[in-house]
């Protein structure tokens, strides 16, 4: 079965990095785009980054754009989301995302909390 395990959260200062991890299993992963949404409290789920199957084409949500940088290891069945430049505002959970067949699937999600 489909699954999508994150990791790499935590507690960390406003201006430090981060960087996590979606281990990707049940499926062929180097043919599908990654994507990583979060959902801070009381608010709802927001689109953050995605990479195509590939890796050559990515794209940002405009919060994070020049922030972060999403990647992936196809040999690893991995995607990654390094996150630098930390604002508070940043503090959410943040999930892993693939589209297999009209179907969403979801990681369980890392907390990520920026604070001094």
């Amino acid at each position: 079965q489909v699954q999508l395990v994150e990791s790499g959260g935590g507690v960390v200062q406003p201006g430090g990095s981060l960087r996590l991890s979606c281990a990707a299993s049940g499926f062929t992963f180097r043919n599908y785009a990654m994507r990583w949404y979060r959902q801070a409290p009381g608010k709802e789920r927001e689109f953050v980054a995605r990479i195509v199957n590939t890796g050559d084409r990515t794209n940002y949500a405009d919060s994070v754009k020049g922030r972060f940088t999403i990647s992936r290891d196809n040999t690893k069945n991995t995607v990654y989301l390094q996150m630098n430049s930390l604002k508070p505002e940043d503090t959410a959970v943040y999930y892993c995302n693939t589209e297999l067949g009209r179907r969403d699937y979801w990681g369980q999600g890392t907390q990520v909390t920026v604070s001094s």
